[in-house]
C-alpha cells in the first residue's frame, strides 16, 4: 500500500497562484495555494501544500499536510494528516492521526482515538478506544472494537467463494440443455 501525494504535483503551476490564502468566515469555489489557513470558513475544493483548518468544511481537499480542528471534509488525500474533533468521510494518506469520526479510512501508519469508522485499512494501526465494522490491518496496537477484522473478512470471502462456486455449478448441473 504504498502512495504519495508528494509525487505528484498538489498546487497547479499557475502564475497567479498566490503563496498563502487566510480565510476567516468565507466561502469559495475552489483555492490553490502553498498555504492555506481557514476558521469558520468553507471551499468546494482545496489544492495546497499545507492546510490548517478550524471549524471549517470542504468537499475535496488534496495536500501534502492537514491539519484540522473541528472541521468537516468529505475526500481527503495527503502524505500526513492531523484530525482533532473532525469528522471525515474518504480519508487516504500515508500517515494518518485522527480523534474524532471517518468513515473509510486507508493509511499506512494510522493512529485513531475516541471515534467510529466504517473501515480501517492500514499497515499498522494504533488505536485508543475506537469502533469500525471492517478492519484490515497488519499490525494492531490498542483497544479496537470491530465487527469484521483480516481473519474474518479472509474466512467471509473464502466461504462466500465457495458458496458461489456451488449454486453456479448446481445451477448449470440443473438447467443444462439436452442435445
Amino acid at each position: 500500500m504504498e502512495f504519495s501525494v508528494s509525487d505528484e504535483k498538489t498546487v497547479p503551476e499557475e502564475v497567479n497562484t498566490p503563496q498563502v490564502v487566510n480565510m476567516t468566515n468565507a466561502g469559495a469555489e475552489s483555492v490553490k495555494a502553498g498555504l492555506v489557513r481557514m476558521h469558520q470558513s468553507g471551499a468546494k475544493n482545496i489544492f495546497a501544500d499545507e492546510v490548517g483548518m478550524k471549524q471549517s468544511g470542504t468537499s475535496s481537499l488534496k495536500a501534502h499536510t492537514v491539519s484540522a480542528h473541528e472541521s468537516r471534509i468529505a475526500a481527503l488525500k495527503a502524505d500526513e494528516v492531523n484530525l482533532a474533533k473532525s469528522v471525515v468521510l474518504a480519508l487516504k494518506a500515508e500517515k494518518i492521526s485522527l480523534q474524532g469520526n471517518a468513515a473509510l479510512v486507508a493509511g499506512n501508519n494510522i493512529s485513531m482515538r475516541d471515534g467510529y469508522s466504517l473501515a480501517v485499512a492500514g499497515r499498522d494501526v494504533r488505536a485508543e478506544r475506537i469502533e469500525t465494522l471492517v478492519l484490515l490491518a497488519g499490525n494492531v496496537e490498542g483497544e479496537v472494537n470491530t465487527l469484521i477484522d483480516t481473519r474474518r473478512a479472509i474466512l467471509a470471502g473464502t466461504i462466500g467463494g465457495l458458496l458461489s462456486g456451488l449454486v453456479l455449478l448446481a445451477g448449470s448441473l440443473l438447467f443444462r440443455r439436452r442435445k
